[in-house]
C-alpha cells in the first residue's frame, strides 16, 4: 500500500471503531443511518455528500443524508445507485461524467461510490451512496471499510 492508503485504511478502522460504539446506543435504523452519515461526512477527507437511497415499493428515494440538497427520488433504473442495486455489488465510479448514465444531483460531485445495503435476510433494500468533489477520489480501501461499516446497521 502506499503511504496515502495506509493512511485511508488507520481512518477507516478508527471510525469503524466509533461507528461501532454509537450504533451500540440504539437499534432504530433512520437513528443508525443517520449516525453513519454524520460521522463519514465530517471525518473522512473529500466526502461531499454521504447519503442513504432506500427502496420503496420499487421506487429509489432519499433517506438521512449530509451535504449539499439531494436529488429526492432517483429515475428507475439509471445512475450509479440503481447499478449497485441491480450489479448487488459495489460501484466505484472515478469519473461521473463519464458514467452512462449518470443522475447529477450536484454539479459539482466527480466521482463516486455506491454500496449496496443488505438487510438481515439478505436482502437489498437501498444503497450507500457518497460523492466527491474530486476526481477518482475512491479505491478498494474505500470499497471494503464501507462495507463493514453498512453491516453494522443490521448488527443488534
Amino acid at each position: 500500500m502506499t503511504g496515502e492508503a495506509d493512511k485511508k485504511e488507520a481512518r477507516y478502522q478508527r471510525i469503524y471503531v466509533q461507528i461501532s460504539d454509537l450504533l451500540k446506543k440504539t437499534n432504530e435504523l433512520t437513528a443508525r443511518m443517520a449516525t453513519i452519515n454524520a460521522v463519514l461526512y465530517h471525518k473522512m477527507d473529500g466526502f461531499f455528500w454521504v447519503g442513504f437511497y432506500l427502496l420503496r415499493e420499487g421506487r429509489l428515494l432519499v433517506g438521512p443524508y449530509q451535504g449539499p440538497l439531494a436529488c429526492m427520488e432517483l429515475a428507475a433504473g439509471k445512475g450509479v445507485c440503481w447499478a449497485g442495486i441491480n450489479r448487488a455489488e459495489t460501484v466505484i465510479v472515478p469519473d461521473v461524467h463519464a458514467f452512462s448514465g449518470h443522475i447529477a444531483c450536484d454539479s459539482r460531485s466527480k466521482s463516486e461510490i455506491v454500496v449496496p445495503l443488505t438487510n438481515q435476510h439478505g436482502t437489498i433494500i437501498g444503497v450507500l451512496d457518497i460523492d466527491s468533489n474530486l476526481i477518482n477520489h475512491f479505491n478498494a480501501v474505500d470499497a471494503e471499510y464501507l462495507k463493514k461499516i453498512t453491516e453494522l446497521l443490521f448488527r443488534v
